[in-house]
């Protein structure tokens, strides 16, 4: 059974530190034609549910707990019969969002993810939040959440976050990922490991 990769557009808020932010978000479908893991539900459970054709979702998989990335998550959980997961060490996160209702499954470094016929490798990279995490697929594809983007790191300019953080996570996890590797973030356009390594010296110079 072929592997896929589907993207969903969805829009909405983004809110933290007493500020808010309209934003478009990347929902990723990763499986094959039966089975998906979903990364990041945001904003719309509907149409993420729609995107998905019938097939099953196993997983819910956060990959940081800013709320434009879960905000949807309940939602589809309900929807659709699937445990949702996070890093524990983005709980606070969560728990300002969705109080009453806990994640199913704590994300562990070096862990695994199951989706369709192939898995996906759980990788660490703090610094965006404290239990940011990318997705790492074998085959060539990277879900890089808001850790790393087409030009540099995701934001570190607010609460829970860290540029020499998100720098040591970018440099020691993902730039030593195969060059031809495909970085699909959580919001805009993908690149590629390759494009974005000959510019981390820039992105410490800048200091974002």
């Amino acid at each position: 059974m072929s592997r896929r990769i589907d993207r969903v557009v969805t829009s909405g808020v983004f809110t933290l530190d007493g500020q808010s932010f309209d934003v478009d978000n990347n929902v990723w479908l990763v499986g094959d034609d039966a089975e998906v893991v979903v990364i990041d539900a945001a904003h719309d459970a509907a149409a993420i549910a729609d995107a998905l054709g019938g097939r099953r979702v196993a997983m819910i998989v956060c990959t940081h707990g800013h709320n434009d990335h879960i905000n949807a998550a309940v939602d589809l959980a309900d929807r659709v019969g699937a445990p949702v997961a996070l890093h524990p060490a983005d709980r606070m996160l969560w728990d300002a969002v969705h109080p009453d209702r806990a994640p199913d499954i704590d994300l562990s470094d070096a862990g695994s993810v199951r989706a369709g016929t192939g898995e996906l490798g759980v990788l660490a990279t703090p610094g965006h939040s404290p239990g940011s995490v990318c997705l790492y697929d074998a085959a060539g594809a990277l879900f890089s959440g808001d850790t790393l983007f087409a030009g540099g790191p995701g934001a570190t300019g607010r609460s829970y976050s860290d540029f020499p953080t998100i720098i040591e996570s970018i440099r020691d996890r993902l730039l030593t990922l195969p060059p031809h590797t495909a970085v699909h973030p959580g919001h805009g356009d993908g690149t590629t490991i390759g494009d974005e390594a000959p510019h981390l010296d820039e992105w410490i110079a800048r200091g974002c």
